[in-house]
């Protein structure tokens, strides 16, 4: 089983964003989706929805993000 960052992925209302991506990365999300719901022993999602999560625990492990983000708080 891999050691992936990002767990199964949870069920939610979906909302439309268009965005262009390389195809390069696209292949890479396809095959990531492959490898979370083999792990997870479903069907692999679309790989468009691994991009959210992805985005979101990006955001949530950057420590300068959070620090700036703290410093900007505290200013106000």
């Amino acid at each position: 089983m891999a050691k992936l960052k990002l767990g199964p992925i949870g069920d939610d209302k979906p909302v439309k964003v268009t965005l262009e991506l390389p195809a390069s990365l696209h292949r890479d999300l396809t095959a990531y989706a492959e490898i979370l719901a083999r792990d997870a022993g479903q069907t692999a999602a679309d790989p468009v929805r691994l991009i959210v999560p992805m985005l979101g625990r990006f955001i949530a492990t950057d420590r300068e993000f959070a620090k700036a983000r703290r410093g900007k708080a505290n200013a106000r």
